[in-house]
């Protein structure tokens, strides 16, 4: 269950619902397959699968949920070519030409005339609440995906004052720096060989490259040209590498054989314990690794927080009057 990719929140105020809490609202919304004619259903799952019914793991202070997803496939070639018979058989029989309104209606029916034999497609989706950082932690490698869930959590529980972390400084300018020559990095973090450039102009010149030395003279012409670094492979402190964005997504994020062997020796009891043992180390690991990693980046905008959580209140009392 080791986390693959991260998206992450800063909580701007305190998560304080316990495990047996969070599990009795979570169950009020539990997934269901789709009905005959429905193109999608999302809703809570047990993150242990077969393991465990439960919808709240708990470990380490941490609280993990798991999101579960299905959408019917309807491959868009097939409904144009069902679409299509049905419009020219009307215009056909029936001597006239079909205008948008009608045409769309008969692609809804075809929609609904095809979902009942459609194939599924089922997407599972582990998050991590951690009160004590004030942490939500999404395996994801993409803001869409991350939002679905947050959205579909604050729907459960009424709210979720979430936010992605404000920094003093733009990702981008700080992780150029580190491509100084002359700057070591902060906080355990190691260079990989891997960046994506871009000029920030509006359609920039954007530079990737692999297996590069990113502090070698190849790359200093791109940076003396403007280009900012919006991805950069990292390791940290022997323990994870990753590829940090400039929206501070971590992605291909992969953890140490002597993390993962750790692990293996922690849960050889069997399957569930070893499920508890890796939630362990994933906390305990990046419950060091993210704060570290937002000092690196120059530090979170405590001001802005704050503005949130006064906006938030506002809107809070404006609801209610209504």
């Amino acid at each position: 269950m080791w986390f693959k990719n991260l998206v992450f929140y800063r909580f701007t105020r305190p998560f304080e619902l316990s495990a047996e809490a969070l599990e009795q609202q979570l169950a009020e919304q539990t997934f269901s397959p789709c009905r005959s004619q429905e193109l999608s259903r999302y809703g809570w799952a047990a993150p242990m699968a077969k393991l465990s019914e439960q919808l709240v793991h708990s470990a380490n202070g941490s609280l993990l949920i798991c999101a579960q997803k299905e959408e019917k496939i309807l491959p868009a070639s097939v409904v144009k070519d069902q679409l299509s018979e049905k419009v020219e058989q009307i215009e056909t029989e029936q001597d006239r030409k079909v205008r948008k309104k009608e045409r769309d209606e008969l692609k809804d029916e075809v929609i609904m005339t095809l979902l009942p034999k459609a194939f599924s497609r089922y997407q599972r989706t582990l998050a991590y609440i951690d009160p004590k950082l004030g942490l939500l932690v999404v395996d994801a490698s993409s803001a869409k995906r991350a939002e679905e869930l947050c959205s579909h959590l604050r729907h459960t529980l009424g709210s979720l004052p979430v936010s992605i972390p404000a920094l003093n400084n733009a990702p981008a300018s700080i992780m150029t720096s580190w491509l100084d020559k002359d700057e070591s990095l902060p906080g355990g973090l190691e260079l990989g060989e891997e960046a994506e450039l871009k000029d920030p102009s509006e359609n920039g010149a954007v530079l990737r490259c692999k297996q590069q030395d990113l502090l070698g003279v190849e790359i200093e012409p791109h940076l003396k040209a403007g280009k900012q670094a919006v991805k950069l492979a990292l390791g940290w402190r022997d323990q994870t590498s990753f590829i940090l964005g400039e929206d501070l997504i971590l992605r291909r994020l992969k953890f140490a054989d002597a993390l993962l062997d750790q692990a293996a020796d922690m849960g050889a009891e069997d399957a569930a314990a070893r499920f508890d043992a890796d939630f362990y180390l994933l906390t305990e690991t990046l419950g060091t690794l993210l704060p570290e990693l937002l000092d690196a980046l120059g530090g979170e905008n405590q001001d802005a927080y704050q503005s949130a959580i006064v906006s938030s209140s506002a809107e809070t009392t404006t609801a209610a009057a209504l």
